[in-house]
């Protein structure tokens, strides 16, 4: 990676008359080069879940210094930004859609995609080319389609509407299409136009390390969109007298993103290792499997020890974590704890109690609170 430092090495005085000589400034060099290449590499375009600027009447036409201000964002995200600024907020909420589905599906697993208090939004664990990368970035990219597409469909965004999507040719003739569907066409393009921007606005050698992540990251943002395009189904409302039925009127509507996120999940499971060749191009490592599809997710580095806290590869190990005692899964003490074993105490939760039903028509319920054993890694 070239950084344009620009520094030369000269001899510097030291405060008792003594000069640096040149293994003490590559020493410098050093640090401060590996200081810039975390910074560069670690901030994301996902910080705009955190962002506490994110309401819509914050993006005015012409704002040009907010967009330039937002961090995480690459040069041609910020461009973006400034054409459709009425867009961000609704990128923010699909970025943090992706963060909370990412948290519930990995919730009983050593690595709960845990957020940390910066820019990265996941910390350095991101660098490695895992197959939990694979799953955040096709996981986020899916939630900026899901979250543009709805906003298209509530009219909230200046340059899209309801879907337009063709009339699907299984429909029964006599059943309309029409009503307001999501604009999946919409989302999925804009989401592959600002989430793909800053892969594709960067050049790196053939073969080399950093192309290989880019490939990577590009196929399993195409992977997250197509999942939502997959699942997209059509729905429909009755009409008549006396909900008789007699007319339906059907529209395109996404699915629930809970669906999105198990089925990511299963591609996470069994995604493929790959390699690079000798023409620079991401393939399969064992060529024994099927070829993975644009459906697929992949990754290229083995994940890193989730059991212990590292501070070079970003995990934040299993200590302090619950368990559960009686089960064998990944959830079970002796595989969160990874064999260290766990501390038992008793917590005090509250939960709601005595429920009665009152007409008409609401349940009243009241507040018990209830001793339990809990079980927490060491």
């Amino acid at each position: 990676m070239k950084l344009g430092l620009g520094c030369v090495c000269r001899p510097l005085c030291g405060p008792r008359g003594g000069v640096l000589n040149s293994r003490h400034c590559v020493f410098a060099l050093t640090l401060l080069t590996l200081f810039t290449q975390v910074v560069v590499t670690t901030n994301s375009w996902w910080s705009l879940a955190m962002n506490p600027l994110l309401i819509p009447e914050a993006y005015i036409i012409g704002a040009q210094p907010l967009c330039s201000q937002l961090v995480g964002l690459s040069q041609g995200q910020k461009k973006l930004c400034q054409l459709y600024q009425d867009h961000i907020h609704y990128i923010g909420e699909g970025a943090k859609m992706g963060i909370q589905e990412c948290q519930y599906q990995f919730r009983n697993r050593r690595w709960n995609c845990s957020t940390v208090d910066n820019s990265s939004v996941f910390g350095r664990v991101m660098q490695i080319g895992s197959r939990e990368t694979a799953f955040t970035y096709a996981i986020s990219a899916a939630g900026v389609v899901n979250a543009v597409s709805r906003a298209c469909r509530e009219g909230e965004l200046s340059s899209c509407g309801c879907s337009r999507a063709a009339r699907p040719k299984d429909l029964p003739r006599d059943w309309l299409w029409g009503g307001c569907g999501d604009n999946l066409n919409y989302g999925y393009r804009f989401s592959k136009e600002f989430v793909d921007a800053r892969e594709r606005e960067k050049s790196y050698p053939k073969g080399s390390y950093e192309s290989a992540r880019v490939q990577m990251n590009l196929h399993n943002n195409e992977a997250g969109r197509r999942m939502v395009s997959d699942l997209a189904h059509v729905s429909c409302k009755c009409h008549g007298v006396s909900g008789s039925c007699s007319l339906k009127t059907c529209w395109l509507q996404l699915a629930d993103f809970r669906k999105v996120g198990d089925a990511l999940k299963e591609k996470y499971d069994s995604a493929a290792v790959m390699k690079l060749n000798s023409r620079g191009k991401l393939v399969q490592m064992h060529s024994k499997f099927s070829a993975p599809t644009s459906h697929d997710l992949v990754y290229i580095e083995p994940s890193p020890d989730y059991c212990v806290r590292n501070q070079t590869t970003g995990s934040l190990g299993t200590v302090g974590r619950l368990c559960n005692k009686t089960s064998e899964g990944m959830d079970g003490c002796e595989l969160m704890c990874c064999g260290r074993g766990y501390d038992q105490y008793k917590a005090q939760i509250v939960e709601r109690c005595h429920c009665k039903f009152h007409w008409c028509c609401y349940v009243k319920c009241k507040r018990c609170t209830k001793t339990v054993d809990q079980f927490v890694c060491k």
